[in-house]
C-alpha cells in the first residue's frame, strides 16, 4: 500500500482531494475536493459529456432531484434489495464490508452476492483476521441497506422519511414520459444525467474509489428490446475508448463479467470494467442491461402509461434499457493513480493533458523585477483568454517551481525572463520531456491548442 499512501499524500498537498470535515476530525468515507481536484474533475465530466452526449442527436441531458419520493425506492426494489453485508471484530470493535475483506484477503475470489452462511464459511475456513487489530473473532455476517434516511417536514412530529438516491438512474426513468412530451426524441435514444448519489458504504482505506458521497456519470439508453445485444455491444466498445482517451494505461484495465448471484435485481447481464488499483482490480464502469424492470415497475406501481408507440411500424411496447454507468468521484481518483510517477526524486502526476487541472503555467524569472511581473501577468491574462486554464507561480526559484507543477500535473510551463523583453520570446518547458524551447509569445496559442487536439 506504499504507492496508495504516496498518491494520497500528494493529493492532498497539491490540492486535489482533502479529507472531508478535517478541522473537526474528519468524517468516515468522505471527501472535499479541492482547486486542482475540482478542475480535474470537471474537465473529465466535461469530456465525457462530448463523447457520449454532445455528438449524439439523440442523446439529452437532465439534472434530477437528489431526494425522491419515498415510493420510487420501494418500486425499483431498493428498500429491499440495495444492500450489502457486514461483520465487526468483537476486539477492537471495527466494521467491514465482508465480501471486501474476503477479496482483499484471497485471491480472483468474488464473494459479493454469496450467502451470509457461504460467506462466514470462507472466513471461517481460510481464519481470515481483522485488518486493524489482526484478531480472529468475528461477528456472524449480516445485511445492512445502503440507502441513506433523509427526514422531511418542519415540524418534528410530522416528518417524513425519505431517502438520498442511492443512484442517479431512478429520476431518468421518472422523466422518461416527460422527455418523450418534450423533446423529438425516438427510440432509440438516451438520457443522461451527472450528479451525486449517496450510500451507506463501508470501506478499508479505499480512497475516493467508495465513499458516502460520490458523482455519477450515466445515461439509460431506451430501445427496442430486440436491438439489445448489438447496442450492448457498440457501448461496451465505447466505454473501452473512452477510457484510454482519459490516458489511462491499457495494461491496467479488463473487463470482467458479473455471474448471475452477484448482478442487481434489475440487471439481466452486467459487466465492469476493472482497475488495478494498489489494492488490487475493483470496478472503474459498468454497463448493465436492466431489460424494461424500471420503467414496467414504475407502470404498474403509478398508473400511468409508460408504453412507446413506434410512429413506423405501430408497434407498442415497453422500452428496454442499456445502462453504462461511470462513477466520476471514483474515476477521478483513478487517473491519479495511473498518472502518478517517480523518477529519483522527481515526482509527477502525468495526466493527459486534455483533463489536467491546468494547461499551463507561468512564471516570471524573477519576482522582484516588476518589468518581468508585468509582462509575465499580460501573457497570464491572454493566455486565460483562450486556454481552459491557466496558473500562475512566482514563488520560489525556477526549480521548485518546475518541481511543484510536475506534481500538480500541468504539462507546460512558460517562463518570461529578460530576453523576452527584447524579442517578445518565452521559454515553453515540457512537463513529461523536461525539453525547453524558445518560441515567440504570439504563437504561444496556437502551439498549445494544437498540443491539447492531439
Amino acid at each position: 500500500m506504499d504507492l496508495m499512501d504516496k498518491v494520497v499524500s500528494l493529493a492532498k498537498r497539491r490540492g486535489f482531494v482533502f479529507p472531508s470535515s478535517e478541522l473537526y476530525g474528519g468524517l468516515a468515507n468522505t471527501w472535499d475536493w479541492g482547486p486542482a481536484g475540482t478542475l480535474l474533475k470537471n474537465n473529465i465530466r466535461d469530456l465525457w459529456l462530448k463523447t457520449f452526449v454532445y455528438s449524439k442527436n439523440n442523446m439529452v441531458l437532465i439534472d434530477a432531484a437528489t431526494i425522491l419520493r419515498p415510493e420510487v425506492w420501494e418500486v425499483s426494489g431498493h428498500t429491499s434489495g440495495f444492500s450489502d453485508t457486514m461483520a465487526d471484530c468483537r476486539q477492537c470493535n471495527s466494521r467491514v464490508r465482508v465480501d471486501h475483506l474476503i477479496e482483499d484477503n484471497i485471491e480472483d475470489i468474488k464473494a459479493e452476492g454469496l450467502s451470509l452462511d457461504e460467506l462466514d464459511k470462507i472466513i471461517k475456513d481460510n481464519k481470515i483476521k481483522c485488518p486493524k487489530c489482526k484478531a480472529f473473532d468475528w461477528t456472524k455476517s449480516r445485511k445492512f441497506n445502503l440507502l441513506v434516511e433523509a427526514k422531511l417536514g418542519t415540524l418534528e412530529e410530522g416528518k417524513q422519511t425519505a431517502y438520498l438516491r442511492g443512484e442517479i438512474a431512478q429520476g431518468i426513468f421518472l422523466n422518461y414520459k416527460n422527455v418523450l412530451d418534450t423533446t423529438r426524441v425516438k427510440v432509440p435514444f438516451g438520457i443522461a444525467q451527472v450528479g451525486k448519489a449517496y450510500r451507506n458504504e463501508i470501506t478499508m482505506g479505499q480512497f475516493t474509489h467508495r465513499s458516502f458521497e460520490f458523482d455519477l456519470m450515466e445515461f439509460e439508453y431506451f430501445i427496442n428490446p430486440n436491438d439489445w445485444e448489438n447496442v450492448f455491444e457498440e457501448f461496451r466498445d465505447k466505454m473501452w475508448k473512452f477510457a484510454l482517451s482519459l490516458g489511462i494505461k491499457e495494461e491496467n484495465l479488463r473487463w470482467r463479467e458479473h455471474e448471475e448471484f452477484e448482478r442487481s435485481h434489475y440487471s439481466k447481464k452486467t459487466m465492469d470494467i476493472e482497475y488495478k488499483y494498489p489494492f488490487g482490480f475493483k470496478e472503474m464502469f459498468g454497463i448493465a442491461y436492466r431489460t424494461d424492470f424500471d420503467l414496467k415497475n414504475h407502470q404498474k406501481f403509478s398508473g400511468k402509461d409508460l408504453s412507446y408507440l413506434d410512429p413506423k411500424t405501430n408497434q407498442k411496447f415497453i422500452p428496454h434499457v442499456i445502462e453504462p454507468t461511470f462513477g466520476l468521484s471514483r474515476l477521478t481518483g483513478i487517473t491519479l493513480f495511473d498518472a502518478y510517477s517517480e523518477d529519483g526524486d522527481k515526482v509527477v502526476f502525468k495526466l493527459n493533458p486534455k483533463i489536467a487541472p491546468y494547461k499551463v503555467a507561468v512564471f516570471p524569472l524573477l519576482a522582484n523585477k516588476s518589468e518581468l511581473v508585468e509582462k509575465a501577468k499580460m501573457l497570464f491574462d491572454k493566455l486565460r483568454a483562450t486556454l481552459p486554464s491557466v496558473a500562475w507561480d512566482d514563488r520560489g526559484n525556477i526549480g521548485k517551481r518546475y518541481f511543484a507543477q510536475d506534481e500538480i500535473g500541468t504539462p507546460w510551463c512558460v517562463t518570461v525572463d529578460f530576453q523576452t523583453l527584447e524579442d517578445n520570446t518565452v521559454t515553453v518547458r515540457d512537463r513529461d520531456s523536461a525539453e525547453q524551447v524558445r518560441m515567440s509569445i504570439d504563437k504561444l496559442g496556437d502551439y498549445f491548442q494544437n498540443k491539447l487536439d492531439e
